[in-house]
């Protein structure tokens, strides 16, 4: 048998159980798949491959986890804070209004559009990332430059990161309120679909001029989908506006209108990012929601650190209509209450919408289990769930066919025949650390090969200055 072989050796893998998540496991992978998991120290083991490229990883007793995911980012709108005019008052309009000053600046600064996508994409590769979403916009203001780049950079990082490209409309379809037809952003987005390596369009319904062109935005989104064989994708319900009836029922409808099933369909998925609307949703409306996802392959992406910062902004007196913790949705309650897997993403990184954060995914559980007061076990691992195995299933990339009979669908364990795609976190000596305090060394494995490898260098006075020479070498 030819093939790659990667061996990761003594690792805590995150089983439930506690006996076996306190023992130390090897994983082989061969050929972008787990060969074989066995506990470190035993000495039987499958034959080794006899040719081919072989690499052992040093667990040390690490935590090796399923590989992350960004489900939903922007790759061409990222680390722009230093380019902002100055922010006065922190409010949407105003972030719209110095993201589109800068945006126009694109088609004169493809160098620097290049180098900030691939910063984004190492960081991310480098934090455990090996799936994401990314959208590049398509409007008359920077026209395909956004595509181009964005093709560029999938292109190469073919191997390292599965990127999924998202030709998407930020700006409305149909130029103003009293408008019959889409314009022009409609016309280039249709041009723009007949490029190679586009796997998803999407738009934004809730920038159109009335409700009613919101809609005819999701049936415009939808026939292309289909026309294309591509997936889905909504910018939608990004508002806490109790009296408004959530748009996730239109595009339920729309799906049942056009027969887009989870028969019907195959792999093609549709998502919503936001979402905001659905955390004020009644118990009753979760289970009509729960219910209609059994038959439509729709998926929610929840972006809590975007949100959080511009929902629910301060009254003019300064009260505040929403709590804190209703901005954005609790994952972890969700799914223990109403059965619904929801994934968390990062969104926009270093830009008005989002200027405080980090790109690695890990941190989105660390703030839910704070904001939510999530404290049990099951919670967490919810989380872990939510921006690993969740993400790549809303995205459509969740490979898991083989897997054995009585191995759980959501497992966060590997198992043999699975693929080979995961983060090592080798300062976590346990599943429960990588999730509740996530540390900065990393190995990134993809495909069964190491993709990438992250290392702090740490220094202080009491290590004297031999020390830090030494470790500087």
């Amino acid at each position: 048998m030819d093939g790659e072989r990667t061996l990761i050796t003594n690792v805590h893998l995150a089983y439930e159980d506690v006996s076996l998540a306190k023992q130390l496991w090897d994983v082989q992978c061969v050929n972008g798949r787990v060969l074989d998991i066995i506990p470190s120290g035993n000495q039987v083991r499958p034959p080794m491959v006899a040719t081919g490229r072989s690499t052992t990883i040093q667990g040390n007793g690490g935590t090796l986890l399923p590989s992350l995911c960004h489900a939903h980012i922007h790759l061409d709108k990222c680390f722009i804070m230093d380019q902002c005019d100055p922010l006065l008052t922190g409010s949407l309009p105003e972030a719209l209004q110095v993201t589109n000053k800068i945006k126009a600046r694109f088609p004169d600064r493809l160098v620097d559009l290049h180098a900030r996508a691939t910063r984004l994409v190492r960081q991310s590769v480098e934090a455990g990332v090996t799936a994401m979403r990314a959208y590049v916009e398509i409007d008359t203001t920077v026209g395909m430059v956004c595509l181009d780049t964005g093709l560029k950079v999938k292109s190469e990082w073919e191997g390292v990161c599965d990127i999924q490209i998202v030709a998407f409309a930020q700006e409305a379809l149909y130029p103003s309120a009293t408008a019959e037809t889409a314009g022009d952003n409609f016309k280039l987005l249709q041009t723009a679909l007949a490029c190679d390596g586009i796997s998803v369009v999407g738009s934004a319904p809730w920038v159109e001029p009335s409700r009613g062109h919101a809609h005819k935005n999701i049936a415009h989104i939808l026939k292309l989908a289909e026309e294309y064989n591509l997936h889905a994708d909504f910018h939608l319900d990004y508002n806490l506006d109790v009296n408004a009836e959530a748009m996730v029922w239109e595009t339920l409808r729309q799906m049942r209108k056009v027969g887009w099933t989870k028969t019907s369909a195959g792999n093609r998925r549709v998502a919503i990012g936001h979402a905001t609307r659905l955390g004020m949703f009644t118990p009753e409306e979760w289970s009509r929601l729960r219910g209609e996802l059994d038959e439509f392959p729709l998926g929610i992406v929840s972006l809590p650190q975007s949100d959080i910062y511009m929902m629910g902004r301060p009254n003019s007196d300064g009260t505040r209509s929403v709590p804190l913790a209703e901005r954005t949705l609790d994952v972890a309650r969700i799914w223990r209450d109403h059965g619904i897997h929801v994934a968390l993403s990062v969104n926009n990184v270093e830009n008005a919408f989002t200027p405080q954060g980090y790109l690695d995914p890990l941190t989105l559980t660390c703030l839910e289990v704070g904001l939510f007061q999530v404290g049990t076990e099951r919670g967490w691992r919810e989380l872990l769930r939510s921006v690993s195995t969740t993400s790549k299933e809303v995205i459509g990339v969740m490979k898991d066919a083989g897997r054995p009979e009585g191995c759980a669908a959501d497992s966060l364990v590997p198992f043999i025949g699975a693929p080979a795609d995961f983060v090592l976190i080798h300062e976590a000596r346990g599943w429960q650390s990588a999730i509740l305090s996530p540390s900065f060394d990393r190995t990134t494995v993809f495909g069964g090969r190491e993709v990438a490898r992250r290392k702090a260098f740490s220094w202080t006075a009491l290590d004297g200055m031999e020390g830090m020479q030494g470790s500087g070498e």
